[in-house]
């Protein structure tokens, strides 16, 4: 276990995640859906939906909006949504995942290649970037769950493999089978997670200079807009310096 290693979640968050609730919270609600269609309806029964429907709750969706995705799953009118991930490379030659929840797989595919052709990027085929990630699970507490040290212990004694903390966050990272049961563990120990998610963890990073950091980060904005999109996962870094020079 690594303990407090300097590795940065490099999905891109904070400022570019200020998105209009809306839009959050049509993505949780797909994901909870989905989730519930391919599983029990119940979040205790089902892994994947409990995980959904606490990640809402950490973002203040309703409860009403909530039980709505769900009942939806049983309804006879629903979307068929299918799990789509996209591969390519952005400017500076950093790789990018997106993965999507979608149910017309032609309109996704081509917003998700205008995006990258337009920005600086362009799409690859099905396995171009992934084979430099680790598929890992991913459970996100807020810096306020508690200490480094504290939150360390319980992630190791809930079986998780790595921790990182910062000021912002703790992320815990698990085996990628280990992700619902060390989730669970913690939620009695810390209570609910920000998120609990299997992520894509870069084996190694890409330092963004300053001429393609504004490029990058309008590309990964323009994807994470996109209704379908769920989540973007790259192998970039960018440094303090070069964040506070774009603003």
């Amino acid at each position: 276990m690594a303990g407090h290693s300097k590795f940065k979640n490099i999905m891109h968050r904070k400022g570019a995640q200020d998105k209009k609730r809306s839009s959050m919270f049509s993505k949780l609600s797909r994901e909870i859906t989905v989730a519930a269609k391919m599983g029990m309806p119940d979040p205790d029964m089902n892994p994947r939906l409990r995980l959904a429907v606490n990640a809402a709750k950490a973002q203040s969706m309703p409860k009403d909006n909530i039980q709505r995705a769900i009942d939806k799953a049983s309804g006879g009118d629903l979307e068929n949504y299918e799990e789509v991930r996209y591969e390519g490379y952005g400017p500076g030659g950093v790789a990018i995942i997106v993965e999507a929840l979608t149910d017309n797989r032609n309109r996704t595919a081509t917003n998700v290649r205008t995006a990258f052709s337009k920005n600086g990027g362009n799409l690859g085929a099905s396995g171009a970037v992934s084979h430099g990630f680790e598929r890992l699970g991913l459970i996100t507490y807020p810096a306020s769950a508690g200490d480094a040290d504290a939150v360390f212990e319980a992630a190791l004694e809930a079986g998780a493999d790595d921790v990182a903390s910062n000021e912002d966050e703790h992320e815990i990272w698990t085996a990628m089978d280990a992700l619902h049961e060390v989730a669970k563990a913690l939620e009695t120990k810390l209570g609910a997670a920000d998120s609990a998610k299997l992520a894509w963890k870069p084996t190694t990073t890409v330092e963004v200079d300053e001429s393609n950091a504004a490029t990058l980060l309008k590309l990964v904005d323009v994807l994470e807009d996109d209704d379908d999109v769920q989540t973007v996962w790259g192998n970039y870094e960018v440094s303090d310096a070069v964040m506070e020079k774009l603003g």
